[in-house]
């Protein structure tokens, strides 16, 4: 193996290490917390991860600007007065944020869960945009095994203390809530750390930057409007079912997201290395880099749908209660197909084209769709099976639409590949959905060997040029 390949090697080992990490935290999560909480608490719980899901939007774009422009750069090369200036801009802002959200909460928002979730909502919003500043300058330069040691202290003092809560018999949502807190805070603490010589120096070398910082703004806003859009085709779904149905229908609905995202956090492990390379890599080569990493990421991608039937019947033999919306997996595992084909090669390379307007412009267009879909769906006719339905098209939806317009870009013709997925989503959600056995998992075995049969040659030459990467 040639140095650069075994850098990378090394890169996604760290990476894969924090996300397996945050995969092993999310599984325990998932199995142990809804079978040992009410399904009332665990759906207060759950809108408070719902919530603390969009706080990262509350720097318009700061962070991503960042991201997005020293994507590449080496971290030693870095302006430190300049990110050090920016830093303390950054935290000042969102906590004179966090301070007017905490008002605003005790003023007008009368129930008391509600107050609390918000008021620890805003709380979490300080302290995820500032740490995240720091990871995405990591991030960006490449510093994959610090980002990792970051997030893997921080998810597993969460789980750890999760855990003390739950064996010494406490089962208060709120003590859950202060335990992502803390876990998100220590984890800041440690970015600090590693970040030193950027948050720590002479105030003597202070100024404001307006202009880094407009400039920061100005580019990352696309991305973060972009993301908002992205997160909110399936939030607007989710909105509609906390606002049509219980609060208890609700956690159960988000018990079976969370447990078919679960495959997610590898596709990000990889995701976060591809976007540096791709930064410092050749733009005749970009087409050629696509095509391999495609067909490689669906062939895995198509696999794994077979684990599907097994975790299912799992969660519902340890999980009774919650045994009626695990049935809604066959609807929603194939959301892995799409959002891993997003997050790892369409967004990535986006990115790394400097597209982000036409990123913005295909999320607003899908999530026009789901205001719509979900108008229709839960408020007039208030089918919730349909609208969980909806979920799996707006997404490929967007994916499609996405995917067409970037390899219009870099010049290569998938249609063929797209349909072929397609016709596979469909078989796996009707062998799922009407038969849900034994069967389920044969009959879409055999429908993915079939798909190997068609793909083979394609395959092959995948495999050949990963090989020839690794010698050349």
């Amino acid at each position: 193996m040639n140095s650069r390949f075994i850098n990378i090697l090394r890169s996604f080992s760290y990476a894969l290490s924090s996300n397996l990490i945050s995969l092993l935290v999310s599984i325990l999560v998932i199995i142990i917390v809804p079978k040992l909480i009410g399904v009332e608490e665990y759906g207060y719980w759950q809108l408070y991860l719902f919530y603390a899901s969009y706080v990262g939007f509350m720097h318009f774009g700061w962070n991503d600007g960042i991201y997005l422009r020293y994507g590449g750069e080496v971290y030693g090369k870095l302006n430190k007065e300049l990110f050090f200036s920016q830093f303390h801009m950054l935290s000042f802002m969102q906590v004179a944020l966090g301070i007017l959200i905490s008002i605003a909460t005790l003023v007008f928002i009368n129930d008391q869960d509600r107050k609390f979730i918000l008021l620890m909502v805003a709380l979490c919003m300080i302290i995820t945009n500032v740490r995240w500043m720091l990871i995405y300058v990591l991030q960006a330069t490449n510093r994959i095994k610090e980002y990792a040691q970051i997030t893997i202290i921080g998810r597993i003092l969460y789980i750890l203390i999760i855990v003390a809560l739950l064996v010494s018999g406490f089962r208060d949502y709120k003590l859950m809530i202060i335990a992502d807190i803390i876990g998100r805070l220590i984890s800041f603490a440690y970015a600090i750390y590693i970040c030193k010589d950027i948050v720590f120096r002479k105030a003597s070398t202070f100024y404001f930057s307006f202009k880094e910082t407009i400039e920061n703004i100005s580019v990352g806003i696309k991305l973060m409007f972009a993301t908002i859009a992205s997160m909110l085709i399936i939030g607007v779904v989710r909105f509609g079912i906390e606002r049509f149905w219980d609060i208890s229908v609700f956690g159960k609905v988000s018990l079976t997201l969370s447990a078919s995202n679960l495959l997610m956090l590898f596709i990000n492990a990889v995701g976060i290395i591809i976007f540096p390379i791709l930064k410092r890599t050749q733009s005749k080569n970009l087409a050629g880099i696509y095509i391999t990493m495609r067909d490689f990421l669906m062939l895995i991608l198509l696999g794994l749908l077979i684990i599907y039937y097994p975790v299912k019947e799992l969660l519902s033999i340890w999980l009774p209660k919650y045994a009626d919306s695990l049935t809604y997996m066959a609807l929603l595992f194939p959301i892995c197909i799409f959002e891993g084909k997003m997050a790892l090669l369409i967004n990535t390379y986006l990115k790394t084209l400097r597209k982000e307007a036409l990123m913005l412009k295909i999320n607003l267009i899908s999530l026009g769709v789901s205001i719509i879909s979900t108008l229709l769906l839960a408020a007039l006719i208030h089918d919730l099976n349909l609208l969980i339905v909806s979920i799996v098209f707006l997404l490929g939806f967007r994916c499609i639409l996405a995917e067409i317009l970037l390899t219009r870009h870099i010049n290569i013709s998938v249609l063929k590949d797209i349909a072929l997925e397609i016709t596979m989503t469909v078989a796996f959600v009707l062998t799922g959905w009407f038969i849900d056995s034994g069967w389920t998992v044969m009959l879409y075995g055999s429908a993915y060997i079939l798909y190997i049969l068609i793909k083979r040659k394609d395959i092959f030459t995948a495999i050949g040029k990963i090989r020839t990467l690794m010698k050349s």
